[in-house]
């Protein structure tokens, strides 16, 4: 399959926000990524239910939505009806994290699960089968622009060979720092998508940026 390239709306101009998603719409993009930060989970504050429902309604993709909050559980039905396809919660926020997947896939939307980077991929072992997506942070979550800590390539590696193991389906998806300099590398190592952020959106040509990790 063919990496998927998912930019970090995060990194948008708010100011001309419907004009950015319109770009994203007539590019190679895959998938809108769309970070909730609450905070208190990680130390910044981003968008709310009002502001996803007005975005979902721009989007001819799917809304790839990554939780950075704590208590996920009491707003998943809330982000199905503002439109999310796929739904991301983070381990270390999750006590109960078998029956939080669940629930994201009781209401229709793909599940997924993102590790800090301090968090290592073997705790996901024993729930591969019941993941969609594991997003592994790249970056300390929380501020976009951050340098990409380079222990992610073998945390990529290491996914992958439990993902085969179990003959699962999962995705792999990196989230933090993707560059054109990182990019291939990443996808050599075994990613499925990237999140692009500040690399897309400050560049001169969005668009073709989008279009060059895609080609890669």
């Amino acid at each position: 399959m063919p990496h998927l390239i998912a930019p970090s709306v995060l990194a948008a101009d708010f100011a001309n926000i419907q004009r950015d998603f319109e770009m994203i719409n007539s590019s190679e993009a895959d998938w809108f990524h769309i970070d909730v930060m609450d905070g208190v989970f990680v130390p910044n504050i981003s968008f709310g239910m009002p502001v996803i429902s007005a975005m979902k309604k721009h989007a001819k993709k799917p809304l790839d939505v990554h939780l950075m909050i704590v208590n996920p559980d009491q707003y998943i039905s809330t982000f199905k009806e503002i439109g999310a396809d796929i739904l991301t919660v983070h381990y270390e926020a999750c006590t109960h994290l078998h029956r939080t997947l669940q629930a994201i896939k009781a209401e229709g939307m793909k599940a997924g699960v993102a590790l800090n980077p301090h968090t290592p991929v073997g705790l996901l072992e024993d729930l591969i089968h019941d993941i969609d997506v594991v997003c592994i942070m790249s970056v300390n979550p929380g501020f976009g622009g951050q340098s990409f800590i380079e222990n992610t390539y073998n945390k990529v590696v290491e996914l992958k060979k439990i993902i085969k193991k179990k003959q699962s389906a999962t995705l792999i998806e990196i989230d933090g720092g993707v560059n054109s300099d990182n990019a291939k590398l990443l996808i050599d190592a075994g990613a499925d998508v990237l999140v692009a952020g500040s690399f897309v959106f400050k560049s001169s040509n969005p668009k073709s940026t989008i279009e060059k990790l895609k080609s890669i």
